[in-house]
C-alpha cells in the first residue's frame, strides 16, 4: 500500500515474521550481514520490515543456493548499492521458488483463491475471462495451479507498485499481452515441431519439450530485461531532454519579463 511508513518490529516480533532464533539475529548483526538497530534502551531495540526482508533473503540464499555467509555478505553490500538487484532479488524470492516448482501448490474455489493471493473479487472473473487465470474444472469445483497463484499475486503486486487501475493503467492491457504473448508460444511450437517431429519418439519428444519450455521461459524473461533496459533509458533520455527543454524556456520567459 502507499503512503505506507516502516512499521517498528520488536525482536520476538522479527523472530516470529523471519521464522530464525533471536541468536542468530544477533549473530548476524555482530557478523556485519544486518545492520545495527535502534537503540531504544539498555536492553530494547526497534527494528523495521528491512530486517524481515534481510533475513528471507540470507534464508533463501543458504537454502536454495548454499552460499556461505560471507558470498551473502557481499550480495548484500551490492545490493545496498543497487534498488535493481535489491527488486530484482526481492522478486525472485517470492516468485521463482524452487519449493513451488517441486511440491507445486493448488487451491480450490474461487473465495480461498482470493484469500491466497489478494486479488479483489471483482477482478477474479475478469482475468479469467481473459485468459490469464485458467482454473480447471473438477467435480464442479474450480481448481487454481501454482501458476495461476503466482500470476494472481503478480496482478496484485502490480497494483501496489503503481502498475494499476487508480494509476490510470487499463488493465484490459493484460488481456492484449496475454493474447500477444500466446502467439509467440504458439510460434516456438511451431519452429520447433517442423524441426523435430518426425525425428523423436513421443517419449523423447516430451522430455524435449518439458527441458525446452524451462529453456525458453528463462530465454523470455531475460529477453524481456533486456529490452525493457534499453526502452527505459530512450525513455530517461526524453523526459530529461524535455526538463531541460521546459527549464530554458522558463529561464527565457523570466528575463524578458
Amino acid at each position: 500500500m502507499r503512503g505506507w511508513r516502516r512499521k517498528s518490529l520488536k525482536i520476538r516480533e522479527l523472530v516470529k515474521r523471519a521464522k530464525v532464533r533471536k541468536e542468530t539475529i544477533h549473530f548476524y548483526i555482530r557478523e556485519g550481514l544486518l545492520p545495527k538497530p535502534v537503540k531504544k534502551g539498555r536492553n530494547v531495540a526497534d527494528y523495521d520490515e528491512s530486517y524481515v526482508e534481510r533475513l528471507l533473503l540470507i534464508k533463501e540464499l543458504q537454502d536454495n543456493y548454499f552460499l556461505p555467509l560471507n558470498v551473502i555478505k557481499n550480495i548484500l553490500k551490492n545490493i545496498k548499492k543497487s534498488p535493481e538487484r535489491n527488486t530484482f532479488l526481492a522478486v525472485r524470492r517470492e516468485y521463482f521458488r524452487p519449493i513451488d516448482q517441486f511440491l507445486p501448490q493448488e487451491i480450490i474455489g474461487e473465495e480461498a483463491f482470493c484469500k491466497e493471493t489478494g486479488l479483489g473479487k471483482r477482478w477474479l472473473p475478469k482475468m479469467e475471462e481473459w485468459g490469464i487465470i485458467t482454473p480447471e474444472e473438477r467435480n464442479g469445483q474450480k481448481i487454481y495451479s501454482q501458476d495461476d497463484i503466482t500470476l494472481g499475486k503478480l496482478v496484485v503486486e502490480m497494483d501496489n507498485i503503481g502498475i494499476g487501475v487508480r494509476d490510470g493503467f487499463d488493465p484490459q492491457a493484460l488481456q492484449v499481452y496475454r493474447d500477444m504473448f500466446r502467439d509467440i508460444v504458439v510460434l516456438s511450437h511451431k519452429y520447433y515441431m517442423e524441426a523435430v517431429l518426425e525425428k523423436l519418439t513421443p517419449e523423447e519428444f516430451s522430455q524435449r519439450m518439458i527441458k525446452g519450455r524451462e529453456i525458453m521461459s528463462a530465454f523470455f524473461y531475460h529477453l524481456y530485461r533486456k529490452l525493457s533496459r534499453q526502452e527505459y533509458k530512450k525513455i530517461l533520455a526524453l523526459m530529461e531532454e524535455v526538463s531541460r527543454i521546459g527549464k530554458g524556456q522558463t529561464k527565457t520567459e523570466n528575463k524578458a519579463n
